[in-house]
């Protein structure tokens, strides 16, 4: 089993502070700058605000940055940059720098507080949603948050939700409940993956992406010091299982990511085993795969939820050890870029 942080790793994380006080400010930047960003704010009868980043409102790359360093917990860096060298992988990259890795992308940005209704409980439509975002240590509803020793307490919380519409009061009350805050200082996020914003804010993950491969493949996760990566950034496409293929694909088959970790043989091993291409169902675009076992992410191999390519670095020795690699041509076939003739 991965090792929890060590007591005085956890004393330190408990003392700093936590996720939802860091990335305050960036919520309220959002929330203020909503009209520059293209997002929409509304706010319940009891004060909750929900911002539209994608469902009715047009988002935007920008408010997308924003929500992936929300998503961080304030404790990483997200940007975007231009690669127009010659045969570029892609004209537009994300890049993320984190040196706080294991709180930044498990701990916060980390998809993975199940929120659901049925329809008999909306009135209408059944609701289900994964939450992601600083709110999940108030939560506290994941048995990954015992492995990382890690609670937040803070008053006021922001979730970002995947999903194509906005949530339910009775999933507002939830949240609500399980984090112990006031109704009015909660801020909901919501960032569909057919939405320019939520294409940025997927992507963004290719350092949590890592991370996660690193939990399952039994690190202790008090090994990774720091985590930088970069991936292709695709436009979104308007059907959301291709959507949600382009971004697993900008990961899987187009992510780098640099780790730096305290032992030597911790570095050779995960350059070995971390990327993507270890999967039996490497090779495909996700959106293939994901058709093929009938829609059902838990029929697809674990191990390919990883970055294509990956460098990690030794504290120890010195050393840095490469694995995996990129896959251009599938990209390209997936997305386009092809040379229009006059």
């Amino acid at each position: 089993m991965p090792a929890s942080p060590t007591t005085s790793e956890a004393s330190r994380q408990s003392a700093a502070p936590g996720v939802n006080a860091l990335s305050e400010r960036l919520v309220a930047r959002l929330v203020d700058e909503a009209a520059r960003l293209a997002v929409a704010i509304t706010r319940t009868a009891d004060g909750t605000v929900v911002v539209d980043a994608g469902v009715d409102a047009r988002g935007s790359i920008d408010a997308g940055v924003l929500i992936a360093r929300i998503c961080m917990g304030g404790l990483g860096r997200v940007a975007v940059r231009s690669n127009f060298d010659a045969a570029p992988l892609w004209p537009t990259m994300i890049d993320v720098q984190t040196s706080s890795p294991v709180l930044a992308c498990l701990g916060s940005q980390y998809a993975g507080w199940s929120l659901s209704a049925t329809k008999e409980q909306t009135g209408g439509k059944k609701f289900f949603s994964l939450g992601s975002g600083p709110a999940r240590a108030l939560a506290v509803k994941e048995p990954l948050f015992a492995e990382l020793g890690y609670r937040d307490h803070h008053d006021r919380a922001a979730l970002v939700l995947e999903v194509d519409r906005l949530p339910p009061q009775i999933v507002i009350d939830k949240v609500l409940h399980d984090c112990g805050l006031a109704p009015d200082r909660l801020t909901l996020v919501v960032t569909p993956t057919q939405s320019v914003a939520g294409t940025v804010q997927v992507v963004a993950r290719v350092v949590e992406v890592a991370l996660h491969k690193v939990h399952v493949l039994g690190v202790p996760l008090d090994e990774v010091v720091e985590g930088a990566g970069s991936a292709p950034l695709p436009p979104p496409a308007p059907d959301g299982i291709q959507a949600m293929g382009r971004t697993n694909d900008a990961i899987l088959y187009g992510g780098r990511v640099h780790l730096t970790v305290k032992h030597d043989e911790v570095a050779r091993s995960l350059a070995d085993t971390l990327p993507a291409a270890n999967s039996r169902d490497y090779g495909r675009p996700f959106a293939d795969i994901f058709t093929s076992f009938n829609f059902d992410f838990y029929q697809i191999d674990p191990a390919l939820f990883a970055p294509a390519e990956v460098w990690v670095s030794s504290l120890e020795s010195g050393a840095t050890y490469h694995g995996g690699r990129i896959e251009s041509a599938l990209l390209q076939d997936q997305w386009g870029g092809k040379t229009v003739a006059p």
